[in-house]
């Protein structure tokens, strides 16, 4: 089975440089509260980590025995894991697209290792087709 889904790249609200204001009304305040949510988040697990380790490391041992607690059980609740959680859930406000509107204009990484951007593989006014998939 193979999806195919067309999808036009549009202009994202904020993305150019050249236009002054807030990008939309009420990201800022979603930002504000994705901030709030996730430092709670960590924090909590900063806290219950410190008071409870053993538990801490059973609880996510059992949702993935794979994860290798002694290499990485250190950076959970960092600082570092704070920015990224804070940086995945903040773009997933601005990527949110829907079904006849605008896509969003992700960065993407070519086979090559190349790094730009969906739109620049549109040429004029043809469609792009974008196709998602894993072979594994």
């Amino acid at each position: 089975l193979l999806a195919v889904t067309c999808l036009s790249i549009g202009h994202r609200p904020g993305s150019d440089p050249t236009e002054m204001g807030l990008p939309q009304p009420g990201l800022w305040l979603k930002r504000l509260w994705i901030f709030l949510k996730v430092a709670l988040h960590v924090a909590m697990g900063k806290v219950l980590l410190i008071l409870f380790p053993g538990r801490v490391k059973k609880n996510i041992l059992a949702q993935n025995p794979h994860f290798a607690y002694d290499m990485w059980g250190s950076t959970l609740f960092s600082i570092p894991y704070f920015w990224f959680i804070l940086k995945v859930y903040w773009q997933r406000l601005e990527d949110k697209t829907e079904e006849g509107g605008p896509a969003p204009d992700c960065p993407v990484v070519c086979l090559s290792g190349q790094r730009c951007n969906i739109s620049d593989f549109m040429q004029g006014i043809r469609p792009l087709v974008l196709n998602f998939g894993s072979c594994t």
